[in-house]
């Protein structure tokens, strides 16, 4: 499949920000069945490129001039579905078996994880989708995998959260992925997340929340213990007062936005972000 991909960010704030640094894990990287056609980050800031622990392309973003809004897009064209060859594991396996709090299972997921000891991971996810519902605002983005399982519900964060606890539980690596998914009806305008088990000497990727195996409707932006070190934005910032934040993301197979439509999406989000404020 051929992607365009369009992920607006708008940012408003009750007072003046004298400065703002991020991190963005906004871009994504050739491999594991994906070859990024072409890829641009605009912003009003400086952006410093590097790579972190977990190879992610990312960059630092430094805003050192006044500002009262933040607009953040990120635009460009994929091709999934690729034949390419799985990039080197560059870091030691044991590395996805650490627990954070955010992925750290407790006595009910330890149960949980166990009754699917020697069966598929095919089984398991489906029977964690039967018990967490998906229902946005259930949970906050620091919720613990298991207080979302206690819950039984949550959203794509908690469903990947929960799994990999529950992959530690059987002693198999897994990481949290970050990225976008197409849907035919372009229901889904947020980022994503989904799991990567380590299973026969390559990355498995269980997107829980859909209950299927990642395919070409997947691209990949980054990878990581949990959501905060695969976030595709996390930063600070001087003063700035009340924060309001909007986002969203358009995938589909017919060209990117026209101007127009852009405009018009800036416009709902900031007056989203303004909302959002109050």
């Amino acid at each position: 499949m051929l992607l365009n991909i369009e992920h607006q960010t708008h940012y408003v704030f009750s007072e003046v920000v004298p400065y703002t640094i991020q991190q963005l894990r906004l871009t994504p990287r050739n491999g594991e069945g994906q070859q990024v056609k072409h890829w641009q980050i605009k912003v009003n800031g400086q952006l410093t490129a590097f790579e972190d622990a977990f190879s992610n392309l990312a960059h630092t973003l430094v805003i050192d001039q006044p500002h009262e809004e933040l607009v953040i897009t990120v635009c460009g064209e994929v091709e999934t579905g690729v034949e390419s060859t799985t990039p080197a594991q560059t870091l030691a396996l044991d590395v996805y078996l650490r627990e954070t709090p955010l992925t750290q299972a407790d006595a009910a997921m330890a149960a949980f994880a166990h009754q699917f000891a020697a069966a598929p991971l095919t089984d398991m996810m489906q029977a964690l989708r039967e018990h967490m519902q998906y229902i946005p605002g259930a949970t906050l983005v620091d919720t613990p995998a298991a207080e979302a399982f206690r819950l039984g519900k949550g959203v794509c964060q908690d469903h990947a959260h929960t799994f990999i606890g529950c992959c530690h539980q059987l002693g198999l690596p897994a990481r949290y992925v970050s990225g976008y998914l197409f849907t035919a009806d372009g229901h889904l305008m947020q980022t994503h997340a989904w799991v990567d088990v380590w299973q026969h000497d390559q990355w498995l990727g269980l997107d829980v929340s859909n209950g299927i195996l990642t395919d070409e409707t997947h691209v990949r932006l980054a990878t990581g213990l949990d959501y905060r070190s695969a976030s595709p934005i996390t930063g600070s910032r001087m003063g700035g007062g009340r924060e309001g934040m909007a986002s969203m993301v358009h995938v589909n197979q017919h060209g990117s936005l026209t101007d127009k439509q852009r405009a018009q999406y800036q416009q709902q989000l900031r007056q989203q972000a303004q909302a959002a404020q109050q």
